[in-house]
C-alpha cells in the first residue's frame, strides 16, 4: 500500500506487480490504483490485454481508487518485449499500463560442437535445449577452462549470424584440453549444459584447397583433369590431408562425390559424357595434424570450377552408316566399356596408377575409328 501511496505522488494511476515475470499457466490478479484528485470511481475503468478489452467478469472494485483484474491459466508472451496489460478510464484514455512476461527457465543446451579454422581460433556453437525458445528474454554465456589448471573464462565474440554461436580468438593453447560448456539463465530460472572436453588439434578445419584447375584430357571426351593446391594455411604443419571431390552436370544440382582421392592434390574424372560441361569442387580433411587420430572436419568446397569435355567424334558424324559400320562402332564400343571397365576396376578414382597406357590406347582407338568412318565414307561416295 505504501508503494502503491508513492507512486501516485507523480501519477494520475499505476498498476501493481508492475512488469511481473510469471511461468506458463500461472494465474495473476493486477491492481490499477487510481489518484484519488482524478474523481473517477474505480469501477468506471476497464482493462486491456494487448489492445483487446477483458470482460468485465474477470474485474473486481476493491476500493474507489482500484480495480483489479485476474488471468488465469497464462500463455507465453506472444514476443520477448512482452504483453501489454493496460489500464483505461471510462473514455478509453490511457491511465497505467505493465508489461506481462510470461514464459519458462531454460532447459539446458544440447548440441554444443566446436572446430578451429586453421587453429587460429576456436568456434562453438549449440541449441536451446527442451522445446526451444522460453519465450522470455534468455542469455546464453560459452565458458570455457583449461582442463587441469585454467580459469573459467567466458566467450567474448558472439556471433550475429548465428544466434547460438561464439569464437574464442585470444590465448588459445595447443596440445592442451579445454572444458567447454553453455550456461543459460532468464528471470524464471538457469541451466547448464554438458561439459564437452577437447583439444583444438582434434577439431581443425581448415580453409577449402585453393588453385583449383580443371582441363581436358587430350581428345578423350570422356575424362578431366583436376588439379589444386593445399590449403595455404596448413603448408607448414605436419599433418596428412585427405581430399574429396564433387562435380555434377551444368544442367543438374545433384553432385556425385568421389571419396578415394587420398592424399594427392591431383585427380583424372572418368565415365564423363561427352561435350557436356561439369562443375567442379574440391574439399580437404586435415588427418593426423600433429599426430591427432581423430577423424578430423571437412574444409567448406571451394568455389565451382567449370569445364567442358571435348564432343564425340561419332555423336559429331550424325551419318546413318551401313550395317558393316554398325557392327564396327558396336564393337569398338564393347571393346571400349571392357577395358575401361578393367581399368576402373584396378585404378578406380584418382589411384596413383598411371593411365599413361590406358590414354594412348583410347586416342589409338580414336583414330582407328576415324580412320575407318573416313574409308567408309569414300566408299558411299
Amino acid at each position: 500500500m505504501f508503494l502503491q501511496a508513492l507512486y501516485l505522488v507523480n501519477n494520475v494511476a499505476v498498476i501493481y506487480p508492475q512488469d511481473p515475470v510469471l511461468r506458463m499457466g500461472s494465474n495473476l490478479t493486477a491492481s490499477c490504483w487510481i489518484h484519488p484528485d482524478l474523481g473517477i470511481h474505480a469501477s468506471s475503468l476497464f482493462w486491456t490485454l494487448n489492445g483487446q478489452q477483458l470482460p468485465n467478469s474477470l474485474y473486481r472494485v476493491l476500493s474507489p481508487t482500484n480495480l483489479s483484474v485476474t488471468l488465469a491459466g497464462l500463455n507465453a508472451s506472444r514476443q520477448t518485449s512482452g504483453d501489454n496489460l493496460v489500464c483505461h478510464n471510462h473514455k478509453g484514455h490511457i491511465l497505467a499500463g505493465s508489461c506481462l512476461y510470461v514464459g519458462m527457465p531454460p532447459a539446458k543446451s544440447v548440441n554444443l560442437t566446436c572446430w578451429s579454422r586453421n587453429t587460429k581460433d576456436l568456434t562453438c556453437s549449440w541449441a536451446p535445449g527442451g522445446k526451444g525458445e522460453t519465450n522470455i528474454s534468455t542469455q546464453y554465456t560459452l565458458k570455457y577452462k583449461l582442463r587441469w589448471y585454467g580459469k573459467e573464462k567466458e566467450c567474448e565474440d558472439y556471433t550475429h549470424t548465428q544466434p547460438y554461436s561464439c569464437s574464442i580468438t585470444r590465448d588459445l593453447h595447443l596440445f592442451t584440453p579445454y572444458e567447454i560448456w553453455v550456461e543459460a539463465s532468464n528471470q524464471l530460472g538457469q541451466a547448464t549444459s554438458d561439459v564437452i572436453t577437447l583439444d583444438i588439434l582434434d577439431v581443425v578445419t581448415t580453409d577449402p584447397p585453393s588453385g583449383v584447375t580443371v582441363g581436358r584430357v587430350g581428345q578423350l571426351e570422356d575424362q578431366l583433369s583436376v588439379r589444386w593446391e593445399a590449403p595455404p594455411a596448413l603448408k607448414d604443419f605436419l599433418f596428412q590431408a585427405k581430399y574429396q571431390i564433387r562435380y555434377r552436370l551444368e544442367d543438374s544440382q545433384d553432385w556425385k562425390v568421389m571419396d578415394d582421392v587420398g592424399n594427392q592434390t591431383s585427380c583424372r574424372l572418368a565415365g564423363l559424357r561427352p561435350g557436356t560441361v561439369y562443375f567442379v569442387q574440391v574439399r580437404c580433411n586435415p588427418v593426423g595434424i600433429y599426430g591427432s587420430r581423430k577423424a578430423g572436419i571437412w574444409s567448406e568446397w571451394s568455389h565451382p570450377t567449370a569445364a567442358s569435355t571435348p564432343h564425340s567424334e561419332r555423336l559429331m558424324s550424325g551419318s546413318c552408316d551401313s550395317k558393316s559400320s554398325g557392327d564396327s562402332n558396336s564393337t569398338l564400343r564393347r571393346e571400349l566399356k571392357q577395358f575401361f571397365g578393367w581399368v576402373r576396376k584396378h585404378a578406380y578414382g584418382c589411384s596413383s596408377m598411371s593411365m599413361k597406357m590406358y590414354d594412348q590406347w583410347r586416342v589409338l582407338m580414336q583414330k582407328s575409328h576415324k580412320a575407318r568412318n573416313q574409308v567408309l565414307q569414300g566408299d558411299k561416295s
